[in-house]
């Protein structure tokens, strides 16, 4: 099979190629644009001219809703976001997607298939999932525009449904003490501990290890986290530079490490795998090896039950910053300390913590400016 390029613009090529011949023995040609260098415009025809070689070349004018997200999924989930998102975003177009519109051909999807998709899976669906979707559907299409599949992204003329902004789940005192008690001193108990201290993710204090930590100066550095998929466990790197952070740890949070490490040295001991070395785990198996935290999860909502609370382990990140926002700890601070990429994400999530103080504001402004009125 053969093809060819041709510039149409300043980095814009159109791909002809040959996909063999119909029952008459007429050659059958297919075109395609593609936009980047020349040198890249050649491999996308080698890889076209391959496919159709295969009987994998499908026309872009015919290609189906479906076979582009295998494609989008292929060709760019696998290699641009984590297992664990890839994931995700596979199992929200294979549910609600693909059944609805996977038949459909990209060219004819308009903002209105998406809105009666969006209206059907409404009445199922929490507003906050349809939302995914809607996300997931406009990235995938913003790819398809970009890859000249489609001339304009349907998804970008939708609305997904309005989400109401959700409370954050808190544990009271009284809750915390019957939670802690039940979990005793199980490896649950320092794990949660930890959380509430520090307000890490659960990911990244199943990624903890010992070098990372500094009980003399009470510290600890978040430098990875655990990541769970079908595929497995993995450790993975922060999202953003605000993701790697040292975190400042109260007396409390020492003394429990400190307790955790002495017992975690006497069982190997007498398990005879000696001291731990400096990449061991401060939170693994009997083994050494990483907790599954899906496992962990269980775990902790067995002991909550237990204590006859219906809270999550995330909720031990929200109670840590509940109090700093309580104890009038500043914004920035708090959103560092939680690893958020930024400050308003922070707001966005623990707002409605903040206690009203306009009364404060007026008194400010009437000590900085109230003089002026008497001259």
């Amino acid at each position: 099979m053969t093809g060819h390029i041709r510039q149409r613009g300043e980095s814009s090529w159109e791909l002809k190629y040959d996909v063999g011949t119909d029952a008459t023995g007429k050659r059958r040609t297919r075109y395609a644009s593609f936009k980047g260098s020349k040198r890249d415009a050649k491999i996308e025809l080698a890889k076209l001219i391959a496919a159709a070689a295969t009987g994998d070349s499908v026309d872009p004018s015919r290609m189906t809703v479906s076979e582009f997200l295998d494609r989008w999924e292929r060709d760019w989930c696998v290699s641009n976001v984590s297992p664990k998102t890839a994931e995700r975003y596979g199992e929200l177009l294979r549910l609600h997607v693909r059944p609805h519109l996977g038949a459909t051909r990209i060219q004819k999807l308009r903002a209105v298939n998406l809105t009666e998709l969006y209206g059907k899976l409404a009445s199922a669906l929490a507003p906050r999932t349809v939302g995914h979707v809607h996300r997931v559907m406009y990235q995938a299409l913003a790819h398809a525009v970009d890859w000249d599949l489609i001339t304009t992204n349907a998804a970008a003329r939708v609305s997904p449904p309005r989400v109401e902004q959700e409370e954050v789940e808190i544990l009271s005192t009284a809750e915390l003490k019957r939670v802690l008690a039940k979990a005793g001193d199980r490896p649950i108990s320092y794990i949660a501990k930890l959380g509430l201290a520090t307000g890490m993710r659960r990911g990244e204090l199943l990624a903890l290890r010992w070098q990372d930590v500094d009980l003399d100066h009470a510290r600890v550095t978040v430098a990875r986290s655990l990541e769970q998929t079908a595929a497995g466990l993995r450790f993975k790197e922060p999202k953003t530079r605000y993701g790697r952070r040292t975190i400042t740890l109260p007396p409390s949070a020492v003394a429990a490490l400190r307790e955790h490490w002495r017992k975690q040295q006497e069982l190997r001991l007498v398990l005879g795998a000696g001291k731990s070395p400096p990449d061991a785990l401060v939170f693994s198996d009997i083994n050494g090896k990483p907790r599954r935290p899906n496992a962990v999860t269980k775990e902790w909502m067995r002991t909550a039950t237990l204590a006859k609370t219906k809270a999550t382990f995330h909720s031990l990140r929200h109670t840590h910053a509940s109090h700093l926002i309580a104890d009038g700890v500043d914004l920035l601070t708090i959103s560092r300390r939680l690893g958020h990429a930024s400050a308003s994400i922070t707001l966005a999530v623990y707002g409605h913590l903040i206690p009203q103080s306009d009364d404060k504001a007026a008194s400010a402004i009437e000590r900085a400016l109230g003089s002026i009125g008497t001259e």
